[in-house]
């Protein structure tokens, strides 16, 4: 079975996905992360202490609600533009992106399969700001530019490629295409303004329309992500077709919006019970989302609590639908 056909199977009627990396371990662990760079703890034993501890406790929390996981590599910040800010060259970021995977592969292979199924995702980000769309590239340049990772994620024996906080199609459309050329299923998660519009001004439907007919629908599936759920709920066109192919959330706990969540120097870590009950409501209105899980200011309880509602209710809703088709 395939990593996507392993999503949409009826005995894992929901996928949790691991919280706010970066968030969690600056605002509760206390770690420097510059530029956002998680990949960055890779280079020392307390760094990497630092990011097993925090996958660890979503492979719990997935392994007591009895659900699929899915686990972004620490990456979004490792292409060339950042690890360059950073003083990593090709060589590194190549090493660096291959770390991570493997790092992943030796925790999931001590759980017992299939009890805890975990698909490991390699994580790819925008080539520049994930709130704002400055400075837009084309596709083919967007393509070339993030080749190199999703080639070297890809060999390193990633599940599935996920590029997350994309703000611009034509962003979408580079990754898609890199990602086919390099022969690795993909998924594209763009992020929403509180209007419920891309940061390029575009409609989420209309991105994803214009993303497919780019790409003959390569991408498994859309997500979106660093949005709150009403800010998502702007965005729902009502029986809009280019819906049924959005299967994933990754919602921040905060309603601010990403100007506002750019200049804040505190974390606003919402009401998890709250963010699980808005979760539940989606779950409702949108038959095919299948993958839940968090963003900015989210961490373990939030995504317990968003298991702790979604986990029954995406059974009884599998079991009346049948199993899904990508």
């Amino acid at each position: 079975m395939s990593a996507i056909d392993a999503l949409t199977s009826s005995d894992r009627a929901v996928w949790l996905t691991d919280g706010g990396l970066e968030t969690t371990l600056i605002f509760h662990d206390g770690l420097d992360l510059p530029d956002f760079a998680a990949f960055t703890l890779l280079d020392s034993d307390h760094g990497r202490d630092a990011l097993e501890r925090y996958y660890r406790s979503y492979i719990a929390i997935a392994r007591r609600h009895g659900t699929g996981l899915v686990l972004e590599t620490p990456t979004w910040r490792a292409s060339a533009d950042w690890g360059r800010r950073l003083g990593y060259d090709e060589a590194a970021l190549q090493a660096v992106n291959a770390s991570s995977v493997a790092m992943l592969r030796v925790m999931r292979a001590v759980e017992p399969a299939p009890a805890t199924p975990i698909l490991i995702s390699g994580n790819v980000g925008p080539r520049r700001d994930g709130y704002v769309a400055d400075a837009l590239m084309s596709a083919d340049e967007a393509e070339a530019y993030h080749a190199a990772q999703i080639r070297t994620l890809h060999d390193s024996s990633v599940d599935l490629i996920t590029a997350l906080t994309i703000t611009t199609v034509d962003e979408a459309i580079g990754i898609v295409r890199a990602a086919v050329r390099a022969g690795a299923p993909v998924v594209i998660s763009f992020t929403v303004e509180l209007d419920g519009t891309l940061p390029s001004g575009q409609r989420l439907v209309d991105a994803i329309t214009e993303l497919d007919a780019a790409t003959d629908s390569a991408a498994a599936y859309v997500m979106v992500n660093c949005a709150h759920p009403d800010h998502l709920a702007a965005a729902l066109a009502p029986s809009h077709p280019a819906l049924v192919r959005l299967r994933g959330l990754r919602a921040n706990a905060s309603r601010r919006s990403h100007a506002e969540l750019d200049e804040a120097e505190d974390l606003d870590d919402g009401d998890p019970a709250e963010l699980a009950s808005l979760y539940a409501g989606l779950l409702e209105a949108l038959p095919d989302l299948v993958v839940v899980g968090g963003c900015c200011g989210t961490d373990s309880r939030h995504i317990e609590a968003i298991a702790e509602r979604c986990a029954p209710l995406a059974r009884g809703r599998s079991g009346a639908g049948g199993q899904r088709s990508v």
